[in-house]
């Protein structure tokens, strides 16, 4: 083991560890390993690294309510829900346009139906939120630039202060990654969070959420202050 103590890992320039990491990024991406995340056994299409991170903000600011827009498969509404059994606290409630058969039964889930950018889905999410109680919003449903912006402005009052707001797939578009689902083409989520912030909304990045590097999310923590 002698040989270890002369290592030292390489120092990097900011600019070449976000040159890395963007490579990484694209390799993972473009492989479509998101697509075989599960968390047991459901997809999460997520990565994995903001699932660790999540479970921080959980455990740090624990929500009462968390109101995810876009359920898929419901693997991270599942995810979320055996954290908060783990931290004693906190629902999910989960909104799609449509349903998906078989999705996994936990007594801190509630699904809903319904667009994310009507007012009609805000009013049935906002029933189910106890006046004053702690609540985070998520948006993971369509990621074209207007829906996101319709989302934010629709959700963003629901957030209390000290808890996030996390646009996700703010990754697409070139940064740093393109996608090959049609709808979510051109101008996305990353565009609607600069629209959203320039608009002197009570949020800010949170970067240090973004300290394990590869995010899906870049830009997209926001912290209600």
């Amino acid at each position: 083991m002698d040989h270890l103590t002369d290592f030292s890992p390489p120092v990097l320039s900011k600019q070449e560890a976000s040159e890395r990491t963007a490579q990484f990024h694209e390799l993972y991406y473009y492989a479509r390993l998101w697509e075989t995340t599960r968390w047991l056994g459901v997809p999460t299409y997520k990565c994995p690294l903001d699932m660790w991170v999540y479970q921080e903000i959980l455990s740090e600011t624990r929500p009462e309510v968390v109101v995810e827009c876009g359920t898929a498969f419901g693997g991270s509404a599942l995810f979320m829900a055996t954290v908060m059994d783990q931290i004693g606290v906190g629902q999910v409630v989960t909104v799609d346009i449509t349903a998906q058969p078989n999705l996994p039964r936990h007594p801190r889930i509630e699904y809903l139906s319904g667009s994310t950018a009507d007012a009609r889905t805000l009013d049935q999410v906002r029933s189910r939120i106890r006046p004053g109680a702690r609540t985070m919003v998520i948006l993971d449903s369509l990621h074209t630039r207007d829906h996101v912006l319709a989302e934010l402005e629709l959700f963003w009052p629901l957030v209390t202060p000290g808890c996030y707001l996390v646009v996700e797939d703010t990754n697409i578009n070139g940064h740093p990654v393109q996608t090959d689902f049609e709808p979510d083409r051109g101008p996305g989520a990353y565009e609607a969070v600069e629209i959203f912030l320039r608009q002197d909304r009570p949020f800010e990045r949170d970067p240090s959420r973004e300290r394990l590097l590869l995010t899906f999310n870049p830009g997209g923590y926001l912290r209600r202050v």
